[in-house]
């Protein structure tokens, strides 16, 4: 199965997925700050628009892999699920949303656990739901991941996955070009204090299989019914499939 080989740090003594995990554990602290500020807010936008995309199936129980520190996982609540499952390998990043969610008071809904993409903790077919955000790039094995996330699934349930991607169309492409070869990478490493992390995030976009390419993975690996929708003309792409 194809690696995606842009590490954060590019140590040869690492995995991607040590290093994905080191990168979050470094920046977590600031990480929510520098999300909504770097996006300008935009990406809170992205997610109602994915989890709308889940409205159309019952939703009971639903995982949010590579949660972070839970933002996909809150926005999930609008489809009044009765169990929110946010699964992440960054134990730092974890941390914060735990006390994100006890401060929003959704602590008994919303369970945060560390866990492998590669390697989810339950059983076949037990989600209705799986949302992925901005995270199936930082895959070490994204087929694996993929797949995986196919198994955990329900027959019926339903894969969003929202990532960036790169916009073809003048002047987005140009704007966001700039923006995030320069301004992400500048205000990244000076409010994180990790010179690395924000270089790594359009490093990574640049390199991910983005589009129709990606599509055919998920179709390859048995995902039916594959849509893709453009947000902010192009930034990102929300992805869903059907098990």
């Amino acid at each position: 199965m194809p690696k995606i080989e842009v590490k954060p740090y590019n140590q040869d003594d690492k995995s991607k997925k040590q290093e994905v995990a080191e990168m979050f554990d470094n920046i977590s602290a600031r990480y929510d700050f520098l999300n909504h500020f770097l996006s300008l807010g935009i990406d809170k936008i992205w997610r109602r628009k994915a989890i709308n995309q889940l409205r159309s199936i019952p939703v009971i129980n639903i995982i949010d892999i590579a949660t972070g520190t839970g933002d996909f996982a809150i926005a999930a609540l609008k489809l009044n699920p009765e169990e929110v499952i946010g699964l992440d390998i960054s134990a730092g990043m974890l941390a914060v949303g735990e006390q994100k969610m006890i401060k929003n008071k959704v602590d008994s809904i919303i369970k945060m656990q560390l866990g492998d993409s590669e390697n989810i903790p339950y059983d076949s077919n037990y989600f209705d739901a799986l949302t992925v955000g901005f995270g199936v790039r930082n895959f070490e094995n994204l087929e694996l991941g993929l797949t995986e996330m196919l198994r955990v699934l329900k027959p019926g349930g339903k894969a969003v996955i929202l990532e960036f991607s790169k916009p073809k169309r003048f002047p987005i492409k140009q704007i966001f070009g700039f923006y995030s070869r320069y301004f992400i990478p500048f205000f990244g490493k000076r409010i994180s204090k990790d010179a690395q992390a924000y270089s790594y995030l359009p490093e990574s976009v640049a390199a991910f299989p983005e589009g129709k390419d990606f599509e055919e993975i998920l179709h390859k690996i048995g995902y039916k019914n594959i849509e893709s929708t453009l947000v902010s003309g192009g930034i990102a792409t929300i992805y869903a499939g059907i098990k």
